[in-house]
């Protein structure tokens, strides 16, 4: 589970014990434990247990605000993203980050783990999503077509789908399917990606689900149909 806001969390039971809520940028629950990550706008992120309202970890080696982080699903890892245009990948039980990746242009927005493959996706003000293997440390896509900043990105926990969201009011559908075929082999049980190829948005089948020039649209939409089943 993730939430990212401007302005932090708002009426949370645990907000008094978490110091000034409103600097706060991302949040993301451990899938087993009782935990929770929060990145500040100072660009620590701190481990906390929700049921103990305590502190456990602080990780401090971004240079600026982290918008997103997020738990990987089973291993002792965490990723997260900022505005150094840096995504950092950590081991908590390390209490170290292990790898840091580069190459969005500008602030990044949103950071996931994929549910199965050893891939993170990002969102930037770059207007751009990339894709990436934490496991071998390289660049597999990078998607376009939005014109704005692209605010979240995520993949479908079960299709090889990617829904994502932007300023320029639009949210697009893409099919990752032939990224997936190409770029994925069984080595030794682990699926990894060939080096030095880049998948691009041309070579991904995209969809415009919806765009609008109104803020407060409610949307509700079919991705097996590609529609729009009420506003």
């Amino acid at each position: 589970f993730f939430f990212q806001a401007e302005d932090g969390i708002r009426d949370f039971c645990l907000s008094r014990g978490l110091g000034d809520v409103y600097k706060r940028q991302g949040i993301s629950f451990h899938p087993t434990r009782p935990w929770i990550l929060t990145s500040l706008h100072t660009g620590v992120i701190q481990l906390w247990d929700y049921r103990l309202g305590s502190l456990i970890e602080k990780f401090e080696e971004h240079e600026g605000p982290v918008r997103g982080v997020c738990f990987h699903k089973t291993q002792p890892l965490f990723v997260s993203a900022g505005d150094d245009y840096k995504i950092k990948g950590w081991n908590y039980k390390q209490k170290k980050c292990v790898f840091t990746l580069t190459g969005h242009l500008d602030y990044m927005r949103t950071v996931f783990f994929h549910d199965e493959l050893p891939w993170i996706i990002s969102s930037s003000d770059d207007q751009t999503i990339r894709i990436w293997n934490w496991q071998s440390r390289c660049l597999l896509g990078i998607l376009t077509g939005h014109t704005h900043y692209v605010m979240c990105a995520q993949f479908h926990p079960t299709k090889d789908l990617i829904i994502s969201a932007s300023l320029d009011e639009t949210l697009r559908l893409w099919d990752y399917s032939a990224l997936r075929k190409k770029f994925t082999t069984a080595v030794g049980g682990k699926v990894g990606g060939k080096q030095n190829e880049i998948f691009t948005g041309t070579e991904v089948e995209v969809c415009l689900l919806y765009t609008s020039d109104a803020a407060d649209d409610l949307l509700c939409v079919d991705l097996g149909g590609r529609r729009i089943i009420q506003t």
